[in-house]
């Protein structure tokens, strides 16, 4: 009903201004494409100009934005071949690959409220979460499955990489292609690449243990096993220094230092990779982030191929209605185990490579409030769709990052104490301490106004607008008659 009223208020206004909703719809398409661009890219460079902090840059980025949206690349052929859907992809990417080139905040503009444009520590952050939203949309989003702890199996990766990448076992002395080992130094140390595969595999083994036992439930049951399951893990971490007599996770002192990633001096005299990341000094962001960017494709690639796999056309249908799917022939509990491994997968993967980027896994990172934090990502941006995923992991880890301290600052300027403008509060606003408030009132929102998700995938969208049963068969048997009766003369 407010959508419709804004929209109504809209046309009222533009009518008014001699353009009316038939004469809009009679211009071509592209021209209505180029003209809400042109007005859209328009308003935000003055928002820009008015509230936030201006530069020439900002000419650029609505020059790229409006070369990407009005152009119809989806119509694009070469030699009789479609490959218009793969330009905007690819230029995201490039994009995303250039961003520590040009991402400086010193010469980037600052949107009102929001301020500067992302660090790279945050953009690394980003890309992590991203990969784990990803891997909860296998279980959530394609299969349907309300799940509560999937921190678990981000904790397990951060240990995978504490056990086999640092000194927590000093009683042993394995070296397999660990990077930058001081000499004398004991313990465990693998290569980082293969402790990402090692905690894969064991978070998938993992998933597949627990899930046998715990995804014949449906539900809310389902969701309070996982919830018990992620509230375990998070205790055996703070308390397994002493499980038995033997140091498992250190306490909660953590493990720490954790062996940075790198390819190793013969790599990088004849290829020029980096030998290691820990010794680029200020530049180390900036391979972290690519790294993680070749993990969140790699994500990216699985989703998309199981998605429109068999398996993932049978996620899909267990989503929609588990009855039919297994009248159908659908095996339930291996189809769901398979959802419940294929997460458990990257998000081991994704904790293994961020415990080496913080250099440390602490158990104070493995409260519940990640597992809730990682399933808002899911819902906001719109489950079971790859990309609204990827938009509502990168929007909230923003706001947890930068975003939310950013904008208490834009605040207190403008109306805190001694602000530019006028005081509507005598104290210092700090906005990021009602940070899971705002990200309630966000999904609050979302729900009312938009069920689905910001990006929803259509099927999904589908679902919510015109429901996934039958119609009623009173209903079909009426439609039939009036279809077939002739009508009198």
């Amino acid at each position: 009903m407010l959508v419709k009223g804004i929209a109504d208020g809209w046309w009222w206004v533009l009518t008014r201004l001699g353009l009316s909703r038939h004469r809009w719809q009679t211009l071509p398409r592209l021209t209505r494409r180029a003209v809400k661009a042109v007005v859209w890219v328009g308003l935000g460079l003055l928002l820009v100009a008015l509230f936030g902090v201006w530069k020439t840059s900002a000419l650029a980025i609505a020059a790229v934005v409006l070369a990407l949206v009005v152009p119809p690349w989806g119509k694009v052929t070469v030699r009789g071949r479609p490959v218009g859907k793969a330009i905007l992809p690819v230029a995201v990417l490039a994009l995303a690959i250039t961003y520590p080139f040009y991402g400086v905040v010193s010469s980037m503009p600052q949107l009102p409220i929001f301020g500067p444009v992302p660090q790279m520590s945050t953009m690394v952050g980003m890309a992590v979460f991203t990969m784990m939203a990803l891997g909860l949309n296998f279980v959530v989003g394609y299969a349907g499955l309300l799940d509560l702890g999937y921190v678990a199996f981000y904790a397990m990766g951060s240990y995978m990489a504490g056990w086999f990448a640092s000194a927590q076992f000093a009683k042993q002395n394995v070296n397999f292609g660990g990077i930058g080992i001081a000499p004398g130094v004991t313990g465990f140390h693998f290569s980082i690449w293969l402790v990402l595969i090692m905690a894969g595999i064991a978070t998938a083994i993992v998933g597949v243990i627990i899930g046998l036992p715990t995804l014949r439930l449906r539900g809310d049951y389902l969701a309070i096993v996982t919830l018990g399951f992620g509230e375990i893990m998070p205790q055996v971490a703070r308390n397994g220094d002493s499980l038995a007599g033997f140091n498992l996770t250190n306490g909660t002192g953590g493990i720490t230092p954790i062996d940075g990633p790198g390819f190793g001096n013969w790599l990088h005299h004849h290829l020029g990779l980096p030998a290691n990341y820990l010794t680029l000094g200020t530049n180390a962001d900036r391979v972290f982030f690519w790294t993680a960017l070749v993990l969140v494709l790699l994500t990216i690639f699985a989703s998309a191929r199981l998605r429109d796999s068999r398996l993932g056309r049978a996620w899909v249908a267990i989503r929609e209605d588990e009855v039919a799917a297994a009248a159908m022939g659908v095996p339930l509990m291996r189809t769901k185990t398979w959802a419940y491994a294929t997460g458990a997968f990257f998000g081991g993967v994704a904790g293994a490579y961020y415990a080496s980027y913080n250099g440390g896994a602490f158990p104070d990172e493995f409260f519940f409030n990640i597992s809730v934090f990682i399933l808002c990502m899911v819902i906001l941006g719109g489950m079971g769709n790859i990309w609204g995923v990827i938009f509502g992991a990168c929007f909230l880890e923003y706001l947890d990052r930068e975003g939310l301290a950013n904008i208490g600052a834009w605040l207190n300027g403008h109306f805190g104490p001694g602000g530019s403008d006028f005081e509507l509060w005598r104290k210092t606003l700090d906005v990021p301490l009602y940070e899971f408030g705002i990200f309630g009132a966000i999904l609050v929102i979302v729900m009312l106004f938009r069920p689905e998700g910001l990006i929803p995938s259509s099927r999904r969208a589908a679902e919510f607008r015109e429901g996934v049963h039958d119609e009623p068969l009173f209903d079909v048997e009426e439609h039939d008659e009036r279809l077939y009766t002739p009508e009198p003369t």
